[in-house]
């Protein structure tokens, strides 16, 4: 903006200040201060009774600042609270600022907000994805959480993971259950040891994968599935703090079928099935999981 558009749009409020005479109801153009006949460059205001001029000269920069105060550019924009100027500036001041966050435009001044105490969460750190809804003093009344994490009582938290996820199978963030694409059930994480197979069954129907949902003895074909996919079934206990599968004999809920009360069982070791009497003890056993 170039000054002389600024003096002459301005130039009946801040001529006294020019004269540094007090203000008098006169059309003296001499009295008012013009007493220039041209300035140099055209930098001055001519005189609105006559042909007379006031030059800026020396005065150049205070009447700048007295021009641009009268359009209203009055805040310098800098201190406590301040980020800078809002829009064009005029002699170095703006006619609004922009405040740092935790701070509003008052109008004249950025001013601390006051918020809430509802507005109590930075938001930021491990887990923490940014607020939720506006800000208040640079604070929210709750947070949005990174994938893996959820809010809960105030905090953006790690996720308890509970129920199927994939081939894992969770209790309270717990890998409990774990099994292959191809299968529809669950394997426990560890053998129960080896016993007979009325105490097999009643441990597998006592057993808890999570709270009251109960494991069962499994199916002779449910133990063929398990032993075809022993290799990957084991990887996955291992890694999820498991047991691998014994080389050994399972018991099965099958009964055999020559009618003498003998139950099939499955060799880990090679997958052949095999019968035993129900009082054995030599077998091992595995609870699986097919309610989920």
């Amino acid at each position: 903006m170039k000054i002389k558009f600024l003096l002459i749009g301005t130039s009946l409020s801040f001529l006294p200040t020019l004269s540094y005479a007090q203000c008098v109801a006169t059309q003296d153009c001499a009295t008012l201060g013009y007493t220039e006949t041209s300035c140099n460059g055209g930098k001055g205001v001519k005189c609105p009774f006559g042909n007379k001029w006031a030059c800026l000269g020396a005065n150049e920069d205070e009447c700048m600042k007295i021009a641009c105060d009268k359009l209203g550019f009055k805040y310098a924009c800098t201190g406590t609270g301040y980020s800078g100027g809002n829009g064009d500036s005029c002699s170095g001041k703006y006619k609004k600022c922009n405040c740092k966050s935790g701070y509003k435009w008052s109008g004249s001044a950025c001013k601390k907000e006051s918020c809430s105490s509802s507005y109590k969460y930075n938001c930021s750190g491990t887990g923490y994805a940014g607020g939720a809804g506006s800000a208040c003093g640079g604070k929210y009344v709750q947070c949005t959480c990174a994938s893996g994490y959820e809010w809960k009582n105030g905090s953006c938290q790690k996720e308890v993971l509970n129920g199927a996820q994939g081939n894992l199978y969770y209790c309270n963030g717990a890998v409990v259950g774990v099994k292959t694409l191809s299968m529809d059930f669950y394997v426990a994480m560890k053998d129960l040891g080896h016993m007979s197979w009325y105490d097999a069954l009643d441990n597998c129907a006592a057993y808890s994968f999570c709270g009251n949902l109960k494991g069962i003895l499994p199916s002779k074909n449910q133990l063929l599935t398990i032993y075809r996919n022993k290799s990957s079934l084991n990887s996955l206990l291992v890694t999820n703090g498991g047991m691998k599968l014994t080389e050994e004999f399972y018991w099965s809920s099958s009964e055999h079928t020559n009618g003498n009360g003998d139950h099939y069982d499955v060799d880990m070791s090679y997958g052949g099935v095999g019968d035993h009497w129900s009082d054995d003890q030599h077998d091992f056993v595995r609870p699986v999981l097919v309610d989920y």
